[in-house]
């Protein structure tokens, strides 16, 4: 056990209070470098993860001299504020959390077994080591924060070969390489296989690329937005333009009909949540009727290749996206009705037809230019 302040003695700011205790120099030096004495001798509140000089130690030789260097400090900053929160978390609360944001803009992850507490991979060995500004908890090991861009760390999994060979084709990956924090919810390769025959290979045609775009970017929000707060906002604006609907259920939490399979996974620009089926952004009013004629296309190859139930599936995946658009009052009514007669029958292939009846009967009433 650490004891850095004296019984009765007055708490100094975070800094000074690392230092005197002796055995935080490495940690000492490193914020002098990266210029974040002053802040951290700020107003705060802060909740400094602490790694003594025997954690920095166990880094591979040459690490932390290199970081010292005048050519190292961006790097050096993004570690170092990767081991603070911001606000005064004591260790009941930190118990109680699964993960924390960094002021680095990241995520750390907190795990408890037992009594053992665990920040990424450090143990925390010293707890509520109060400061003026703040509080310590000291812990055993550096912890480092996700280096490898978005497209990096997807292309690591090896589960989205089929979601970055798209992002290729749409010319976004540089985009998503980019400094700006994104938020992607990534489906996996099983997710794209999901989609009806040929649906891939359709939208990977150069003629395709403005439909693939507004795909893509439908799984894109700007920023860094963490689980909690997804399921919290109930919807989240993308990229594309349109929201996309956030609920929990006894399935799990879902964004539009796809469920959160995993979360919070930090990139250095941004952070990677999976899902397990593709999202379909609402179609805009101009291009309903190009939306049902694909639909009615890729059906009618699902239904005659046996396939009733997922010809169904996307008949009505396609009423549900298009009730978004700006159509008259009693087209919207018109799918509703369709809908609700096709979600009593039990015979897929009466529910394939009802769907179908109906997209041609819409298709029949939209005006020209829709």
């Amino acid at each position: 056990m650490l004891t850095l302040v004296a019984a009765g003695a007055r708490a100094g700011d975070i800094v000074d209070t690392a230092v005197g205790a002796g055995n935080f120099k490495t940690l000492a030096a490193a914020l002098g470098a990266a210029d974040l004495v002053d802040t951290l001798k700020g107003d705060g509140p802060f909740t400094v993860f602490a790694p003594t000089d025997e954690a920095f130690a166990k880094l591979p030789k040459g690490t932390v001299e290199n970081l010292l260097k005048p050519e190292n400090k961006g790097k050096l900053t993004g570690i170092l504020t990767y081991h603070v929160v911001g606000g005064k978390v004591l260790a009941k609360q930190v118990v109680e959390l699964s993960g924390a944001k960094t002021v680095n803009g990241q995520r750390v992850d907190i795990a408890v077994k037992g009594s053992t507490v665990m920040v990424d991979g450090a143990k925390v060995v010293t707890t509520d080591i109060e400061c003026d500004n703040g509080v310590i908890h000291v812990i055993d090991s550096v912890i480092l924060p996700a280096a490898d861009n978005i497209p990096a760390t997807a292309d690591k999994a090896g589960t989205f070969k089929t979601l970055l060979a798209a992002a290729k084709a749409a010319g976004l990956v540089d985009a998503l390489s980019g400094k700006d924090d994104l938020t992607v919810f990534a489906p996996t390769d099983e997710a794209f296989g999901k989609l009806p025959k040929g649906t891939i290979e359709s939208l990977l045609k150069p003629e395709n690329k403005n439909q693939l775009v507004d795909i893509l970017k439908y799984h894109v929000v700007p920023g860094r937005v963490y689980s909690e707060d997804v399921v919290a906002a109930k919807s989240v604006k993308t990229l594309q333009g349109s929201p996309a609907m956030v609920k929990v259920t006894d399935k799990g939490a879902m964004i539009g009909k796809s469920k959160l399979v995993a979360t919070d996974i930090d990139a250095s620009n941004g952070v990677i949540h999976v899902i397990d089926a593709v999202l379909m952004p609402p179609a805009k009013g101009a291009d309903a009727r190009q939306v049902l004629e694909n639909a009615v296309a890729q059906g009618a190859a699902l239904f005659n290749d046996g396939h009733h139930a997922q010809c169904a599936q996307l008949y009505e995946t396609t009423m549900v996206g298009l009730m978004d658009t700006e159509m008259c009052d009693s087209i919207k009514q018109h799918m509703v009705s369709v809908m609700e007669t096709a979600r009593h029958q039990h015979c897929a292939t009466e529910r394939a037809w009802t769907f179908r009846h109906g997209i041609d009967q819409m298709y029949a009433r939209l005006p020209a230019g829709h």
